[in-house]
């Protein structure tokens, strides 16, 4: 479908690229976009279309973002779902919209209206489907991301699943109509598309993806960047036939969705472009939740942190430094820093209250020698905590974004 010069990550030869999610019945949905204030034709699309907390399919390509592509790529978004409604006998409303690939560059739509009409000839409900869609949505993802889970809602089981890409340009701050609020701190596109059994009214669908998305792909970082077109999407059809969802079921319902989406995120940290290890920052003891995502977000952004990861370097000076540097309200003599292997609470310090410990320099690079471990933040003035899944900085991120522009397809979207 995509066409030559869309960007590295998208000219991969003869790929999947276009996928469709198609739910039986009309299902609940809700959605949550990027705050880039230059947003993408498919996501004011989708922000349009999920207002009325109701959806049934989801048409997405690969290879092109429709991005920064004026009236024409509005126009082509429109009728990439106007196309689909038309093939399921669906209202063009009813279909929601994504795009990834290239910034700047016009839609291919005769291959679009082309793969449409032989999609939907293929649609089927089994596992190698879904496999597939996860494929199609790729780009520079070295690997497709998916997940489905089975759970108990009263006395059904219920089931969830996901897909998701993304490995660079990645810092989600995503918000549900794309608007960011006065607290978003700013942010290749991170798409996830999740769909469930279970039968859930739209509003409580919002609020659940809305505090699922808080504490996973909003708590993520690659290289920094917030995209045009980050986009999360979950639909609920309630085939499962649960009952009216008690508290018990809201709570069992979104520790699931929270944990699909945690695990959909980090899989994306891990497939970041390039990157060799991943590191949790966990930061604790800030003034404020403000200043303790602040504080994270400088020291997992920070291009000397970053590389001093790659390295193998527990290099606590620069940490300390980005920590100074951030927004957050930071007192040296009471800053500590340590490492762990992930999850676990026994801590290699390597700093205490300001100053060096005694732990020995090769007990600290042991510390950070893992391609996944913790680093431990606490600023000791008061509650707030957060925490950050973050990425080093490596040789091969700058070879593969920096491209050839005597080679157009080896540039990055």
């Amino acid at each position: 479908m995509k066409s030559i010069g869309t960007g590295k990550g998208s000219n991969k030869g003869q790929k999947r690229d276009l996928a469709v999610i198609v739910s039986e019945v009309p299902a609940t949905a809700a959605g949550m976009f990027t705050t880039n204030q230059i947003c993408a034709a498919p996501v004011k699309v989708c922000v349009n279309h999920i207002a009325n907390g109701k959806a049934q399919a989801v048409v997405i390509n690969s290879g092109n973002a429709n991005a920064c592509t004026g009236p024409r790529g509005l126009k082509d978004a429109k009728e990439m779902a106007g196309l689909m409604a038309q093939e399921l006998l669906l209202q063009p409303e009813d279909v929601l919209v994504g795009s990834t690939g290239r910034i700047g560059l016009q839609l291919p739509m005769p291959n679009i209206r082309k793969g449409i009409g032989q999609i939907v000839k293929e649609l089927d409900d089994s596992p190698t489907a879904a496999h597939h869609a996860a494929e199609a949505i790729m780009t520079s993802d070295t690997q497709p991301k998916e997940i489905a889970i089975e759970f108990k809602l009263g006395r059904q089981t219920v089931r969830l699943g996901g897909i998701a890409k993304g490995a660079g340009m990645i810092q989600p701050g995503m918000s549900p109509n794309g608007i960011r609020p006065a607290s978003m701190p700013l942010h290749a596109t991170m798409l996830s598309y999740l769909t469930t059994d279970a039968k859930i009214p739209a509003a409580t669908l919002k609020r659940c993806l809305r505090e699922a998305v808080a504490s996973s792909f909003n708590c993520i970082t690659v290289d920094g960047d917030m995209s045009t077109n980050d986009t999360v999407l979950i639909l609920a059809n309630g085939l499962s036939g649960n009952g009216k969802l008690s508290d018990k079921d809201l709570k069992t319902f979104q520790s699931a969705l929270n944990h699909v989406c945690l695990e959909l995120a980090k899989m994306i940290v891990r497939d970041g472009e390039g990157i060799s290890r991943m590191v949790t920052v966990r930061v604790k003891g800030a003034k404020t939740q403000k200043d303790a995502d602040a504080a994270a977000r400088s020291v997992g952004n920070s291009a000397l942190v970053k590389t001093s990861w790659n390295g193998g370097d527990p290099n606590w000076g620069r940490i300390i430094d980005a920590l100074g540097y951030s927004p957050a309200k930071v007192i040296e003599e009471k800053v500590d820093i340590g490492y762990s292997t992930p999850s676990r609470k026994k801590l290699v310090y390597s700093l205490k209250k300001g100053r060096p410990t005694r732990t020995s320099f090769k007990t600290l690079c042991k510390a950070v020698e893992p391609t996944e471990f913790d680093l431990h933040i606490n600023l000791n003035l008061g509650k707030g905590k957060a925490i950050l899944y973050a990425a080093d900085l490596t040789e091969k991120y700058v070879d593969y974004n920096k491209g050839d522009i005597s080679d157009p397809a080896s540039l990055g979207g």
